[in-house]
């Protein structure tokens, strides 16, 4: 069972969670994944659907999410539902189609996906789903690949609407939208949505934000509906196993623990699968020593500094990418 010690670690009045990522688990079965996460003490799994775990494309997906759902349970792991899945749509193109494909019906296909994602999630319990724009397909303009991930999402957003669960889309490197002032950009263009959120990932702050990880936190509390960790070096998008990079983590666990935030702080190493099991274990072990003597949490603390600069928001927004 799952042996998590939450607040007790930290010190802190708010709990911080602690989840791993199936996309880092991925020479495992699924079961001995959550079993594996269990045992380890972690709060829960972001649980990326794939081919190799809970398939979003088999024809028996309601009988395994049962059964996925029940083992949760037992296992007493929260989750998030992860839409990261390199080859599930597609076994020539990485992360294709997106939601920026210029052929209507390839974005359909991720359309799909993500309200399948959605209904999977409502399945399990889970507290967000995770997505990303997709890279500018070539021969797109700006304005046009922004029109066009607006109007693709529109009937994700009524899906995650309908089952009360929010939408988290993350800055990711590289991509349309790759920073916190791009993600204000789409929230702005659809209205505020109640049900678009964001997914922060630590180690894309530290790799091409203005802000340190840990104001970047602070900045996008109001919309934080997903987080993903690991280390990362400036201007290098390579996930890295905590120590190999240059984060800072207890200002970023301190910063986490001073939000509203009751969802899963979830490990992100998608290319170390052939050493998840020893990986999950030091990541956790690294975790609760950098979280060890955080300070009480003020009552107040839970509102964004003045001081922090909100990307996006202010007159001078950084639209800067880093290569």
């Amino acid at each position: 069972m799952n042996r998590s010690t939450g607040s007790a670690a930290t010190g802190v009045d708010h709990p911080l969670r602690y989840g791993y990522g199936t996309n880092g688990l991925t020479d495992l079965r699924l079961n001995d994944a959550l079993s594996l996460l269990a045992d380890l003490g972690y709060d829960g799994v972001g649980l990326t659907l794939d081919h190799m775990h809970l398939d979003p494309l088999a024809p028996d997906l309601a009988t395994r999410t049962r059964r996925v759902a029940r083992r949760l349970d037992e296992l007493g792991l929260g989750v998030t539902i992860e839409t990261g899945a390199r080859y599930v749509l597609d076994p020539w193109r990485k992360h294709g189609p997106s939601l920026l494909d210029p052929d209507p019906d390839q974005r359909a296909r991720r359309v799909d996906l993500l309200i399948r994602a959605v209904q999977v999630a409502g399945d399990l319990g889970a507290h967000a789903v995770h997505c990303f724009s997709g890279i500018t397909p070539e021969d797109t303009d700006e304005d046009t690949a922004w029109k066009r991930l607006a109007e693709t999402l529109a009937p994700v957003l009524d899906a995650a609407t309908t089952a009360g669960i929010p939408l988290a889309i993350e800055p990711e490197p590289g991509h349309l939208l790759a920073t916190l002032t791009d993600f204000h950009r789409l929230r702005r263009t659809l209205g505020s949505p109640d049900a678009l959120g964001l997914t922060l990932d630590i180690g894309h702050c530290q790799c091409l934000e203005p802000l340190s990880p840990a104001d970047c936190i602070r900045a996008a509390a109001p919309w934080l509906r997903h987080v993903q960790i690991e280390d990362m070096r400036r201007g290098l998008h390579e996930h890295l196993p905590f120590g190999d990079g240059e984060i800072d983590f207890p200002p970023v666990l301190e910063a986490l623990a001073t939000t509203s935030y009751q969802g899963l702080m979830v490990v992100e190493l998608p290319r170390h699968s052939h050493a998840g099991p020893q990986l999950a274990e030091q990541s956790l072990q690294f975790l609760h020593r950098a979280a060890a003597g955080l300070k009480s949490k003020d009552p107040d603390s839970s509102q964004v500094p003045d001081e922090t600069p909100i990307p996006g928001e202010g007159p001078a927004a950084s639209e800067g990418r880093t290569p």
